[in-house]
Formats: structure tokens, C-alpha cells, sequence
């Protein structure tokens, strides 16, 4: 018996019936030889780390557009984040926690730069539309290694896909990792948004607070809680409704306090127009994409359009910036 298949043994006896067993995943789509030390999830979760657009993610913006300041969150940090929430949880609830880390840290890969106000106008300007957990599943089977993809299992693939909020994953672990990222976004949100001076802890309604908690870290520890001491047992990943109604209040009063508030927002048409001419600078000149996207084209059947799509979105938020310099700001001219 091989360290691979002595984890499985260990995953069959010690974790709960309604967690997802490795050697029962539904497969790759491209089907290759087991690893003698790794499981399936374990396999997948080493691709997420070592891939382009995992590195990418650290010069991504979360909330704050071009923060001064080395402490605020991108979108590398939140992946982190969720991640060790998700598992926490998993470890806890006794369900596949290698699974729930692989999920976690690729539920975010398709984001584009500039938050969620970059998949807003690529959205609006596309016209086959663009969401960020979609295309997240379209950096992992396709675009990354020059379109060969990291060929996933399924399951990290449907979680990946049903993070959202009006997601239905799978599996338990991908029920995991959907509520991790709401915990995760609202509370270190909360706590950026105090670090840009928007406003202070007591500010927060206290008919929210007084459910939750009175800080960062007692919100976090309370939710986390709660799901396990509610889900412990059972076939479901859930909270009390006390709790839920209370982090979904809180989560409201952050778009409308935060999310929409000027601070955060004040780049964000400079960062949307930055990318509409992008996007139709590349629709006009296709030439000028990089060669692994002419090939998307040439030979794998992609459109022009959802390519320049691909390109954008892959972008960090600098990369972006420098692009946009780089073809549209003129350049001092000197006599030699």
C-alpha cells in the first residue's frame, strides 16, 4: 500500500459519511496515472498554488483601488483567507479538507483587475456577458497551460463554479467555501474599511454587532461557531437563523456604506474606462494579443471577443495600468 492509497484507507475511517472520499471523485476530464503520495484533491490544490494566474491574484485588487499602504487586502490575501476559514470548518465537521482548500484557493482565479468594478464593465462591454466564478473555471480548463488547463477533478471544479452567493455546490466542502467567502469579505472588509478611516468599529449597527460580535476577530470566531455547532452531524452546511439574518444585514449595510462609498470608488471610472479602451483596442488590432491567445483563436475555436476577454481579465490591476501607458500615453521624443 502506497502513502496514497494509506490516506484514502484514513479518509474512509475517520471522516464524516457525508464527506467527499477521494478515491470517490468523479474524475478529470483528461484521465491520468494516480500519484503514489497524493490524493486527487491534494493534486489539485498543488496545480491552484503553482499556476500564472494564482501568482496574479496577489496584484488584484479586493475592495480599495490602488491603496496606499501595505495592509489592505487583495485579492491573494482573501483567497488565503477563505481558505483558512473553509478549513477550519472542514477539519472541524470532519469532511475533506484538501478538497476544501483546492476550491478556496481557485474560487477566485477568473476575477479581473480592479475588483468587481473590472467584472462590472467587462460584463457591460461583452456581449456574451462576463461573471468572474465562471470564468474562474475557464482559467483551470483552459487558458492556463497554454490551453491545456490544470485538468481538475469535478468537484473542485463545481465548487469553484457555485462559490457565489446564489451558488449550489456539490459537495459539502464547496458548501463550505461559499459561506467562508462571505465571512471572509465582510469581516476583513470591515476591518480595511476602518484602516481607511470610512468609519470606526461603533459605527457598525448594533443590532447586527450585538448578534455577531463587537470586533473582527469575535465575528469571526462566532461564525465559525456557529456553522460548525449547526452543521456537526448533519448532511447540510448551515447556520443558525439568528446568525444568518444578522451577517446577510451586516453584509447589506457594507455594500451600501462601503462598497458604494466614494473612498473605495473614487478610481473606479478612470479604472472602467482604462479597460473599455483596452478592450476595444485589442477588438480592433487582435494582432497585438499575445500569441497564446491567437492561438485560443487560431486553433481552439475561441471568438475574438472572448478572447480579448481572457487577456483583460487575466491582468493584474498593474499590468493593466502599465498595457494602457503603453498604448495610449504619449511618449517624450527626444532628438538622438
Amino acid at each position: 500500500m502506497n502513502i496514497r492509497e494509506s490516506t484514502e484507507q484514513w479518509e474512509e475511517a475517520y471522516l464524516s459519511p457525508y464527506a467527499s472520499f477521494s478515491k470517490d471523485s468523479r474524475g478529470r476530464e483528461r484521465v491520468e496515472d494516480s500519484c503514489d503520495i497524493r490524493t486527487v484533491y491534494q493534486r489539485d490544490r498543488d496545480r491552484i498554488i503553482h499556476c500564472k494566474a494564482f501568482r496574479r491574484l496577489k496584484h488584484k485588487t479586493q475592495v480599495f483601488l490602488a491603496p496606499e499602504g501595505d495592509h489592505y487586502r487583495t485579492r491573494l490575501t482573501h483567497t488565503l483567507e477563505v481558505s483558512q476559514i473553509a478549513r477550519t470548518i472542514a477539519k472541524s465537521l470532519r469532511m475533506n479538507e484538501d478538497l476544501t482548500e483546492a476550491i478556496a484557493l481557485g474560487h477566485d482565479l477568473g476575477h479581473t483587475p480592479f475588483g468587481h468594478s473590472g467584472e462590472a464593465v467587462l460584463n457591460r462591454i461583452c456581449s456574451e456577458g462576463f461573471e468572474h466564478y465562471k470564468q474562474s473555471v475557464r482559467v483551470v480548463e483552459l487558458l492556463e497551460k497554454g490551453g491545456m488547463g490544470l485538468n481538475l477533478t469535478w468537484e473542485v471544479r463545481d465548487g469553484i463554479l457555485n462559490h457565489r452567493t446564489s451558488g449550489h455546490p456539490s459537495t459539502l466542502e464547496g458548501c463550505i467555501v461559499r459561506l467562508s467567502d462571505k465571512i471572509a469579505y465582510i469581516n476583513h472588509d470591515i476591518d480595511d474599511a476602518i484602516r481607511a478611516k470610512m468609519f470606526v468599529e461603533e459605527d457598525l449597527p448594533e443590532h447586527f454587532t450585538g448578534v455577531l460580535g463587537h470586533s473582527v476577530r469575535e465575528r469571526l470566531n462566532n461564525l465559525i461557531h456557529d456553522i460548525i455547532g449547526n452543521s456537526l452531524g448533519k448532511q447540510e452546511i448551515v447556520m443558525s437563523p439568528h446568525m444568518e439574518e444578522a451577517m446577510q444585514g451586516l453584509r447589506t449595510w457594507m455594500f451600501n456604506n462601503v462598497y458604494k462609498n466614494e473612498i473605495p470608488k473614487r478610481e473606479e471610472g478612470k479604472a472602467q474606462n482604462l479597460i473599455v479602451m483596452l478592450f476595444q483596442y485589442y477588438m480592433d488590432k487582435p494582432e497585438k494579443l499575445p500569441e497564446e491567445y491567437r492561438y485560443f483563436m487560431e486553433s481552439q475555436g475561441v471568438n475574438k471577443e472572448r478572447a480579448v476577454c481572457d487577456y483583460i481579465a487575466g491582468m493584474s490591476d498593474s499590468y493593466a495600468i502599465d498595457k494602457f501607458e503603453e498604448l495610449f500615453v504619449p511618449k517624450a521624443w527626444k532628438a538622438i
